[in-house]
């Protein structure tokens, strides 16, 4: 007979925890790893899918440190909080004086700590002497394995520790981490540690039960006793066998009393369909709501304080039963005996029976809950007036801790709507991580009160001035400060001087953000209304001489820089070297020699986090003017110590606008191989800033052109438009050099000529010539096209007097180049083809070598121009072939075209063959013979030189059969070759 299964009375007949199914073989492989010398082990899998499941079963001794599921700056908090709870105080352990590092993370040790060692100058030094201490600590504890669960939500510091720890050879601590592979954001230390596992470790991935172990998962709940291979079916197809999915629908389905025995096997009242919850969420919420009112309490706080806490953190947070507040009315159950010191609820009887739900756990005296899923079911299902005042409770019994835990008061009084709380906090969280190197935990905190809608608007700037931006990626955070600082700027809530300063950090957001146009509007009218010689002035200043504006010529840029020169003299000694970085790269992107002096004094290592982000941007601006001055071996240089120092200080920000400089770097060495491939992960990637993925773009449509893509136009005009927009004027000259390029080759000179107008005239207008490395020959070859030639050997005059007596290959390499383009217009073909091979050996030079060879294929073309055929077709097949090792296919199959015309091939033994019939060529010289001309004078005619007419001669009596000139001359007139 069947029979249902039904819940007794009052508190439900609670179900076996289910047994550990299905993971045999992954626990052989855990307990064979840890059994030896330490190892590192890493669990990876799915939310709910087991992980901390398997690490109960493999962990009878060792250290287990949770990371909480909220990201907060809380510098080493998982690795804290677990050797606290290791240890109630150090007495004994017999640290050494390397022990003292540890006073501010365990202030409650003070008396059993040595005294704090002298400050580090070094940032990193710092961190490394707190590893080290930390390790002592555990090596003290006999901790032989720590364990690190949910790591995806783990501080940066803690997965540095775990970096540590895993570097030492030998081993001394081994170390077991569970991790979300898809919760792992792409920037995580912990990818360095799952991609360095040595060969003595073990990677793990958890995969979802199948229909086979789903059924003995259920079973086991269930005294063991089989379920029906139809329940098992319906239960993997709704839960995809994910474990916790499972418990959880399975515990609904019984509490609802909706099993039952059929033949010995459990299945479901209604096998056609099962009414299982689509999500754990639903699931663990029924299940919640068939608790007493003291057990649901008890979970809300827990839920609440997302953390594990003790008992009497835990209970302090309850909502007292006769709580008439929102959501109040004594609902919470409990009675008089249930009161604490502070007249909150104390349930014991509801913390038991959260606890033997299974939903809460008892580790050690320390309670949370077993799955974070379920956490944040519970949170999201209270009542906002109650969530709210739990956060409350909870801040102000927080508050009562030694140490204090900062970054979650922070949280806990933001989520109450305790604003002036939460902002003390916050900025102390925000402080704090700054002074532990958590950059990027600084960001958030300082990010949030600045965009929060009851910031006061006073507070604006000074907190934009702390934000450290290196770890911004992406536009919508900087789109809003924006909007914040644009709000604290309307009339009348700032007086004047506040005001300027709060104008000052808008317009720097804009400028880092490349809206350059914008910055520099909001910059110009800041400084009017700051005192000349304060640090915001001589900053803005150095900004102002940055050359972002159209039309501005160099000198009223130059001026800026110079005034504020004189106003750093006034500045703290600290703040000098930002002010230095900004002003060499000023100078360099003028143009100006002076800025490589400036550059010169940026040595040494970083002192600090905050040096090393201005050096981090020093050598990022050095190695970008380096690439357009044409010192590719110093960009190379420059690159490569910018790209150390942000991958040890985590500045994300940084590293796109490298990996772009080092795109177009590429680009012009000839390094192209994977180029377009690294170039489209920039284009595609959402969270680099608008104009450095222009620059991705552009190499992308330069490689596209070299191809023979005739979508590359579109993406030039698309460059072009965009730097237009953003008013980065510096870049409107490389992607209109190759746009004009692809146009005069279609025979389109006016349009080419309409592209290069406006770049031309802002390089003129500014005197900044610098930017005119490709964009003259560009412009030169236009003019001389449309017959304006005169105008051209003026803008190649402007150049050089420019180039003279700066030390800028790349600018004099376009500058012979130019120089060629008018040879062939003014000199002939002869001594044109010279002069392009002079600008190919500039090119080579740097190497460039993809304009050297387009500068030998114009020397190609003049040789045959001047009849120099035994000359060009050697260079001919050399240029081909390294333009085809390139990969630059327009270029080699045009130059082939051009050996076709003249009756050459690119392969075989060159000419071909006439017999005894005379070539167009040497037709041409018999006809210009017969007249009476002597070599020279054909060679003249011809534009050849008197060599190769006296070969041509030679050929021509040869295949007539004539031994003279004169003969020759007859012989063609009889033939009926001459009129």
């Amino acid at each position: 007979m069947a029979g249902a299964a039904t819940p007794g009375a009052g508190a439900p007949r609670l179900m076996a925890v289910p047994a550990f199914v299905g993971r045999e073989s992954e626990l052989a492989a855990c307990r064979r790893a840890l059994a030896g010398e330490p190892a590192i082990v890493l669990v990876e899998g799915e939310a709910g899918v087991g992980k901390s499941r398997l690490l109960r079963e493999v962990l009878d001794r060792g250290l287990v440190a949770f990371c909480p599921p909220f990201r907060e700056p809380y510098t080493l908090g998982p690795i804290v909080d677990a050797v606290r709870q290791a240890a109630g105080s150090v007495a004994g352990l017999g640290l050494s004086a390397l022990a003292g590092a540890l006073r501010p993370l365990f202030p409650e040790w003070a008396d059993g700590l040595p005294p704090a060692p002298e400050p580090p100058e070094d940032a990193r030094a710092a961190r490394h002497l707190l590893f080290r201490a930390l390790d002592e600590v555990l090596d003290r504890l006999r901790v032989s394995v720590l364990a690190v669960e949910d790591a995806h939500w783990a501080d940066e510091a803690t997965l540095e520790f775990l970096l540590f720890l895993a570097a030492r050879h030998p081993l001394r601590t081994g170390l077991v981490v569970t991790y979300r592979p898809d919760d792992v954001p792409q920037t995580s230390l912990l990818l360095r540690l799952s991609s360095r596992l040595p060969a003595t470790g073990l990677r793990l991935t958890l995969e979802p039960l199948d229909v086979a172990r789903t059924g003995a998962l259920v079973s086991s709940m269930l005294d063991d006793e089989p379920v029906s291979p139809a329940f098992a079916q319906l239960l993997h197809r709704h839960t995809d066998g994910v474990p916790l999915a499972v418990e959880e629908s399975v515990r609904l389905l019984y509490e609802r009393a909706d099993l039952t025995r059929r033949n010995g096997e459990w299945a479901r009242r209604e096998p056609a369909s099962i009414d299982v919850p689509p999500t754990v969420r639903d699931a663990v919420l029924e299940r919640v709501a068939r608790l007493r009112p003291a057990a649901r309490a008890v979970l809300q706080a827990a839920a609440v304080l997302s953390a594990p806490a003790d008992e009497a953190t835990l209970t302090a947070l309850v909502h007292r039963p006769d709580d008439h507040g929102p959501d109040g009315g004594g609902r919470n159950g409990g009675g008089p005996d249930d009161h604490g010191p502070d007249g909150l609820a104390v349930p014991l009887d509801g913390l038991g029976e959260a606890l033997a739900s299974g939903l809460l756990r008892d580790d050690g005296g320390s309670l949370s809950f077993r799955h974070v899923l379920a956490s944040r079911a519970v949170y999201e299902a209270i009542p906002p007036p109650r969530r709210r005042a739990t956060h409350l409770r909870a801040g102000r019994v927080l508050a009562s801790r030694t140490p204090l835990p900062v970054p979650q008061l922070a949280r806990h009084f933001r989520e109450a709507g305790d604003v002036a709380a939460w902002r003390r906090y916050a900025e102390w969280a925000a402080d704090l991580a700054l002074a532990t190197a958590d950059e990027a935990g600084a960001a958030s905190l300082l990010y949030d009160l600045v965009t929060h809608q009851a910031s006061p608007p006073a507070d604006a700037a000074r907190l934009v001035l702390k934000i450290p931006f290196s770890s911004f990626t992406g536009d919508d955070r900087f789109q809003g400060l924006v909007r914040s600082l644009r709000a604290a700027l309307e009339p009348g809530r700032l007086p004047p001087e506040d005001a300027a300063e709060t104008r000052y950090q808008l317009g720097r957001v804009l400028m880092i953000m490349e809206e350059y146009e914008a910055g520099r509007a909001e910059l110009k009218k800041a400084v009017a209304h700051l005192p000349p010689g304060s640090l915001s002035a001589a900053r803005i200043m150095t900004y102002l001489g940055w050359p972002r504006e159209p039309s501005t010529p160099a000198a009223t840029h130059l001026r800026w820089l110079r005034r504020a020169a004189a106003a750093a003299e006034s500045v703290p000694a600290g703040e000098r070297l930002n002010l230095l970085v900004e002003r060499a790269t000023a100078l360099l992107l003028l143009g100006e020699e002076e800025g490589w002096a400036e550059a010169r004094r940026m040595t040494g290592e970083p002192a600090d986090a905050e040096e090393a982000r201005h050096l981090g941007k020093a050598f990022l601006n050095l190695g970008d003017a380096a690439v357009r001055w044409g010192r590719y071996g110093d960009a190379a240089c420059y690159l490569a110590r910018a790209e150390l120092i942000t991958e040890r200080h985590r500045f994300l920000r940084y590293r796109d606008v490298i990996l772009a400089t080092r795109l177009h770097l590429d680009w012009h060495e000839g390094r192209w191989r994977g180029l377009a491939d690294r170039a489209a992960g920039l284009v595609d990637n959402d969270a680099v800033q608008p104009v450095t993925r222009l620059e991705a773009i552009l190499v992308a449509a330069l490689l596209r052109s070299a191809a023979g893509d005739a979508g590359a136009g579109e993406r030039f005009e698309h460059v072009l438009a965009e730097s237009r927009r953003y008013g980065a004027v510096e870049l409107l000259a490389e992607p209109a050099a190759a746009l004009c390029g692809l146009l005069l080759a279609n025979g389109d000179v006016e349009q080419a000529l309409r592209v290069t107008d406006e770049p031309v005239r802002q390089v003129a207008e500014k005197g900044i010539w610098l930017w005119a490395v490709d964009l003259a020959p560009a412009r030169v070859q236009a003019l001389v096209a449309a017959g304006r030639t005169d105008e051209a050997g003026e803008l190649v005059g402007a150049f050089a007097a420019w180039a003279r007596g700066r030390d800028a290959p790349a600018a004099g390499a376009g500058l012979v180049l130019c120089r060629a383009i008018l040879a062939e217009v003014r000199a002939g073909p002869v001594e044109a083809a010279a002069a392009y091979g002079r600008a190919a050996d500039a090119w080579q030079r740097l190497p460039r070598p993809y304009d050297a060879l387009l500068a030998q294929e114009r020397q190609v073309a003049c040789l045959l121009a001047a009849g120099e055929t035994e000359a060009a077709l050697p260079l001919a097949r050399l240029v081909h072939q390294g333009l085809t090792a390139l990969g630059a296919r327009a270029a080699a199959e045009r130059l082939a075209g051009l050996l076709r015309a003249h009756q050459l091939e690119v392969r075989g033994r060159g000419r071909r063959g006439y017999g005894d019939q005379l070539s167009p060529r040497e037709l041409e010289v018999v006809r210009l013979l017969a007249t009476g001309k002597t070599n020279r004078e054909i060679a003249a005619v011809l534009s050849r030189s008197p060599r190769t007419v006296a070969a041509q001669v030679n050929s021509a009596m040869r295949k007539l059969g004539v031994n003279s000139r004169t003969a020759l001359a007859v012989g063609a007139v009889e033939a009926g070759l001459v009129c």
